[in-house]
């Protein structure tokens, strides 16, 4: 099994150095490269090729949420997981929806980190259904009206099987805990999740789960 390569991005070099030296240590993980802004990311992706880039938000020159549109609207984009100090704010919410796999806290343990880089890695986001209420909540409530009216028609070009598969991806289920409520197969299940991606142009789960919430639609039962 070949190693996970890890970009680290943050403006702090001890906040690299404390990064590195929690995660260099794993046997599955290999940290290819640092960058201080998101202008050298986005020249470090290019370099070093990472499969995960560990992102933080605020940084000078290019902010960690620009560079993670940049990253995630190219082909064969790495996965990035946002660091933040911050539980719900509305730049990590601004990330998820531009294609971030999911948010770690700075303060998290090296265990919880680790665990982040590995999942999304495997294609697992890093985001827990009351993580994306609490995200969901921050937004104004202006906003959230017009959001939902386009989530909505969004949602409108879906099936009405790929609907409820959507829906069932922002309550959190796995694939197996979907095909067990919608009575059918995990392969079908995995076969409507990426024919709603492709439909709505989405990337990962992440962003059909927050679709389905600014749509409204967990808040109809």
């Amino acid at each position: 099994m070949n190693a996970i390569r890890l970009l680290l991005v943050d403006d702090d070099p001890l906040v690299r150095s404390g990064l590195k030296f929690m995660l260099g240590g794993a046997d599955d993980v290999e940290i290819v490269g640092e960058a201080a802004d998101g202008e050298e990311a986005l020249v470090a992706v290019g370099t070093v090729r990472p499969d995960v880039v560990l992102m933080d938000i605020r940084m000078p020159v290019m902010d960690g949420l620009t560079a993670t549109e940049r990253l995630r609207s190219a082909d064969d984009a790495p996965e990035v997981v946002v660091l933040t100090t911050f539980h719900a704010d509305e730049q990590v919410l601004r990330a998820l929806r531009a294609g971030a796999a999911g948010f770690v806290l700075k303060d998290a343990t090296p265990a919880e980190i680790l665990g982040a880089v590995r999942s999304v890695a495997a294609g697992d986001p890093v985001l827990s259904p009351a993580v994306t209420r609490q995200l969901m909540t921050h937004a104004a409530a202006s906003e959230r009206e017009v959001r939902a009216a386009g989530s909505r028609r969004r949602l409108d070009e879906l099936a009405g099987r790929e609907r409820d598969v959507a829906v069932e991806v922002g309550r959190g289920k796995s694939n197996a805990e979907i095909a067990a409520t919608l009575y059918m197969s995990v392969a079908t299940v995995k076969t409507h999740v990426s024919r709603i991606m492709t439909k709505l142009d989405l990337n990962n789960r992440v962003q059909i789960a927050l679709l389905v919430h600014d749509a409204g639609l967990l808040d109809e039962g």
